[in-house]
């Protein structure tokens, strides 16, 4: 019994420290990534905060209420732009998404647009309407592809497809932190910024707020979906580097603790073939 005891302990460490190398192999490519993917993010931010800026400024100067990008109206049904990961082993990072969008969307209609292979993959499973899905690698989501989504995006909305447009991805905070975000893109809301009022005074508009908000948005929502889709891969990353560390960690003690049961089982082993020899010589 203690032969066969010890035989499955040492073919347990040895399952354990292969899955060991590999949590620790796949840490290490994260690790590599996050950098240049933290620098991609970084460039991103300043056209999506400037374009931002712009747009906030010209909603404010606005007075046509029949602008459909920044006039609400019954949400019949809402379109989710989703951007989850390429693939799992990232602990909750997809699945705090999918939450996220199930609570906001409550039991209103919905259309998704996925940006990543687990977006895609889980909600063909649900069944749910796609309007895309050619995406499945976000780390690799050109300007471009943001233009040509958005074009997709601002038709259907101006053709009233949908009510509503919202972003949901994973906002980079740092290695450590990474937290879900729920934007309304569209119909742009008027900010409540205590310098409104200098901006729109410093503002001059040729052609008029109203045409330039019709020019401009799509160009503004392509930057933003870029700049959340570097937000999100960085995130990604991150979160998978995290859970990789907290595998390894996890491995490297369970491969103590079966160690110790290892040595255990032997001295055990030893101290009965010592008593059996000794009673075996004093019959």
């Amino acid at each position: 019994m203690a032969g066969s005891s010890m035989k499955a302990i040492k073919l347990r460490i040895k399952s354990v420290e292969s899955t060991m190398q590999i949590t620790r192999a796949m840490q290490l490519v994260a690790t590599s990534k996050l950098r240049r993917s933290k620098e991609r993010m970084e460039t991103s931010k300043p056209y999506a905060d400037i374009s931002r800026e712009a747009i906030q400024a010209a909603v404010l100067a606005c007075t046509d209420t029949s602008v459909p990008y920044v006039t609400a109206r019954p949400v019949r049904r809402r379109c989710y732009i989703v951007i989850a990961g390429e693939r799992g082993l990232a602990g909750g990072y997809n699945a705090n998404i999918f939450k996220a969008l199930a609570a906001d969307a409550g039991e209103t209609p919905y259309v998704v647009l996925p940006i990543g292979r687990k977006a895609i993959d889980k909600y063909q499973r649900m069944g749910v309407e796609l309007l895309n899905t050619e995406h499945g690698h976000v780390e690799g989501l050109s300007v471009s592809a943001c233009f040509k989504l958005v074009r997709q995006l601002t038709e259907g909305y101006l053709a009233e497809q949908f009510d509503e447009l919202v972003l949901v991805y994973t906002n980079f905070v740092s290695m450590m932190s990474q937290e879900v975000r729920v934007e309304r893109l569209l119909p742009v809301e008027k900010p409540d910024a205590p310098e409104a009022d200098k901006r729109i005074v410093q503002t001059l508009y040729d052609p008029t707020p109203e045409e330039t908000l019709m020019k401009a948005m799509p160009d503004y929502l392509a930057g933003r979906l870029y700049s959340a889709a570097c937000d999100a891969f960085a995130s990604e990353v991150a979160a998978r580097r995290n859970a990789m560390d907290s595998a390894t960690k996890n491995a490297g003690e369970m491969i103590d603790g079966l160690r110790l049961r290892y040595n255990r089982a032997r001295q055990g082993a030893i101290t009965q073939e010592i008593t059996e020899i000794v009673a075996g010589a004093e019959a």
